[in-house]
């Protein structure tokens, strides 16, 4: 239905002009999965950018993929398994916040950071 009424769309050309990289989209999307869970999340970004012009191994997709399934445990509410953490085990989400959500959000962008620079180093943008 978003895809149909060019919601995606707009929010692709939106977040387009406003952020200055896909590198950095990919990145906010990603956080947005702390929020939202992931699937539907990833489901929508597929109507928001051409597969034409991005094609279906390109960067931008690998980098999505990266940052939406790690993105969701940033918070507990994030994942399908932090929701059952909380289920089963009583994890509180005040609990969570405090003693993983800190960590979980370094390696988050400690994984974006590597895949940008393993990318880099392979298509030898890096040095060239």
């Amino acid at each position: 239905v978003l895809d149909k009424s060019g919601l995606l769309k707009d929010l692709a050309v939106f977040l387009s002009d406003t952020l200055p990289s896909l590198d950095i989209i990919a990145t906010v999307i990603g956080i947005a999965s702390a929020l939202i869970d992931n699937v539907p999340l990833v489901a929508a970004t597929m109507g928001m950018y051409d597969l034409t012009e991005f094609g279906t191994d390109d960067k931008l997709w690998q980098l999505i993929a990266l940052c939406a399934g790690t993105g969701g445990s940033i918070l507990v509410i994030g994942s399908a398994s932090g929701v059952a953490l909380m289920g089963l085990e009583k994890v509180d989400f005040l609990w969570y916040a405090k003693k993983v959500s800190i960590g979980a959000t370094v390696g988050y962008f400690a994984g974006i950071a590597t895949y940008l620079l393993e990318n880099a180093i392979l298509t030898g943008s890096l040095f060239g």
